[in-house]
């Protein structure tokens, strides 16, 4: 037939997976975890399943009533985007288990060795699966439109504690035998080990399948959420008191959008290479420290992957043509949350950075305008590299725009019977639209759902917020190229966001005296805050304000964070007129290199593949 996903191997005619139980032996002297994986189906089937790999060897695969070896074939050319093509032939089998071990170089999993974590003691190795490495993990199908539920056995060392995104069944020894699946000498498998038994009982697609293992501590912020981190009492202590109005957060989610269908909404802040600023894996989130800024506006990171609990994680894009599906409902999900918890000002102020993201995206794709696109076509194409605000901002953009058409009550109604429909599933535009049309009547004629939906650019009809907040921090912005300095009780209840917003509309062509001035006054070089930070090191950079390049080297080398390499990678690079500059990046991307993520690797380096 065909492939169900450009991104996938898996095909139309074949059935989906609907549970595999893994065990995972974790070897962390060799940077790998060998693993087995029993794949069940909904009916027997004869013939051959296609499942996704990336940088898996497999052992083997067997029918686990009989014990027989199943016949099976691992492409020999992998292909760059989607990895390996694992087929498996089946004879009437509802289910078969393979051995397989990953790889070093999973683009999944980050090893970090003692030094680069917090507590410099123990190692550690965490998960990032979105958009398309659940199969540098375990061969699967690895595409949004399937979904299956889990059972996960974690083998890792006494020392070390493993948590996933799934419910907590119990802590054991390993059982006798049980290490015989992944490890050819059991008994050295089972001394000094522990076993994490988990079990995901809701389908989830597999980029939602995450896990982490180090030396973790814990500390309880509600009555369903707990925060957990390397065992750092600081770091404990202060992510508890910046995640502490979660319940809040949740309880309102619950009034707008509906029953909370995972049970806990747990916090793992991860060491500083993590890429993202969150992951919404579902029962617990992936953070990176960062969000961490003292003054709880790191709620709001929260507030977006809570949001993604229902629209996401609930309902779910069926490939990542539909990203939008997820990320434009999530951040006009965020935002509401946001309204509620934090004010409506606090809420226009993140539309209208919102709105300036989007414009600057629209800028940055320029030269491909189909990834300004809320539908989109990607084959051939690798969703890392095309990642981008466009799909949470003019996603946004649309969804208020059928607000403002409707009225925010017939929405919040549209809203709650569209996740009650759809929960648990995995849709396309087009299912979105038919059932758009067949709830609001008429709203084809009202709104250009096509022109919105794969046109390109933004629609004449969509809407530039209106904050007072952004609006006087842009003002006090364009004064600063004519020497105008900000005066501290303009500034005095001013948080990352706002320094952020001002920064970031100041002009390219500020003078280097006047950045140092501007950082004399206020020290944002050695802010806390890496909103801010980074923002300024921007300046310093379009600026030639070298006397700070040692800032610049230093927050490279100590943060993983893809929202602050992105920028200050290209910024180094961009301008050929800056040698100088695009030394101190390559140097530095080579020393730091090992400390980001893969996936963060792959960003930096089609940064100087573009530039260089």
């Amino acid at each position: 037939m065909a492939p169900v996903d450009p991104h996938s191997f898996t095909d139309s005619s074949h059935p989906f997976a609907t549970h595999v139980s893994l065990s995972l032996y974790f070897d962390f002297d060799s940077s790998t975890i060998h693993g087995s994986a029993l794949l069940s189906f909904p009916t027997p089937h004869s013939g051959p399943i296609y499942l996704d790999t990336r940088s898996l060897s497999i052992s083997s695969v067997i029918d686990p009533e009989t014990l027989v070896p199943l016949p099976f074939s691992l492409s020999s050319v992998a292909d760059p985007i989607k990895g390996q093509n694992f087929t498996v032939f089946l004879s009437n089998q509802s289910s078969f288990l393979v051995a397989f071990s990953t790889s070093p170089s999973s683009s999944a999993l980050q090893w970090l060795s003692p030094v680069q974590t917090f507590n410099k003691t123990f190692p550690f190795v965490y998960t990032q699966c979105q958009a398309i490495h659940a199969r540098s993990v375990f061969p699967c199908q690895d595409t949004p439109a399937a979904r299956l539920c889990y059972t996960a056995c974690l083998n890792v060392p006494n020392q070390l504690t493993a948590v996933m995104s799934a419910r907590h069944i119990e802590r054991r020894p390993p059982a006798s035998g049980e290490a015989a699946m992944v490890c050819d000498d059991a008994l050295w498998c089972a001394q000094g080990r522990m076993v994490e038994e988990f079990t995901m009982e809701q389908p989830i697609p597999p980029y939602l399948f995450a896990f982490a293992v180090g030396e973790l501590g814990f500390r309880d912020v509600g009555p369903r959420t707990r925060v957990y981190a390397e065992s750092v009492p600081a770091v404990l202590d202060a992510a508890a008191k910046e995640f502490a109005g979660t319940e809040d957060m949740i309880e309102q989610g619950e009034k707008l959008f509906g029953p909370y269908e995972w049970e806990r909404f747990d916090l793992l802040v991860l060491p500083p290479s993590f890429p993202y600023g969150g992951m919404e894996n579902p029962r617990m989130v992936f953070l990176t420290p960062t969000v961490i800024k003292g003054d709880a506006s790191g709620a709001q990171v929260v507030a977006h992957e809570l949001a993604h609990s229902w629209t996401g994680n609930l309902i779910t894009n069926k490939t990542n043509e539909d990203f939008w599906l997820n990320e434009g409902f999530t951040t006009y999900a965020e935002r509401r949350i946001v309204e509620v918890v934090q004010g409506e000002e606090k809420a226009a102020l993140n539309t209208g950075i919102g709105w300036r993201n989007l414009n600057e995206e629209m800028e940055r794709f320029n030269d491909n305008m189909e990834f300004t696109k809320l539908k989109t076509k990607q084959e051939g194409v690798d969703p890392d590299d095309i990642y981008s605000r466009i799909p949470y901002e003019k996603g946004f953009q649309f969804l208020w725009r059928i607000e403002r058409q409707i009225g925010r009550p017939a929405f919040d109604d549209f809203l709650k019977k569209y996740i009650a429909s759809f929960k648990f599933q995995s849709i396309d535009t087009d299912m979105f639209l038919n059932f758009l049309k067949a709830n609001v009547p008429g709203i084809e004629t009202e709104i250009d759902l096509v022109l919105w939906t794969e046109g390109t650019g933004i629609p004449p009809d969509a809407f530039e917020p209106v904050s007072n907040t952004y609006a006087k921090i842009v003002s006090l912005a364009k004064e600063f190229i004519h020497g105008r300095m900000l005066r501290d009780d303009e500034v005095s209840n001013w948080h990352g966001q706002e320094w952020e917003l001002y920064l970031e509309n100041l002009p390219k062509s500020v003078e280097a005296s006047q950045v140092a001035a501007l950082n004399a006054h206020y020290k944002l070089a050695e802010s806390k805050n890496y909103d801010v930070k980074v923002a300024f090191l921007q300046l310093c950079i379009s600026s030639g304000c070298k006397e700070y390049f040692s800032e610049v080297e230093k927050t490279l080398k100590e943060v993983g964070r893809m929202k602050y390499l992105r920028p200050l990678y290209t910024a180094l690079v961009k301008d050929s007129g800056k040698e100088e500059a695009k030394i101190l990046a390559k140097r530095v991307f080579g020393e730091a290199r090992e400390c980001y993520h893969p996936i963060a690797q792959g960003v930096v380096e089609s940064i100087f593949s573009k530039h260089m």
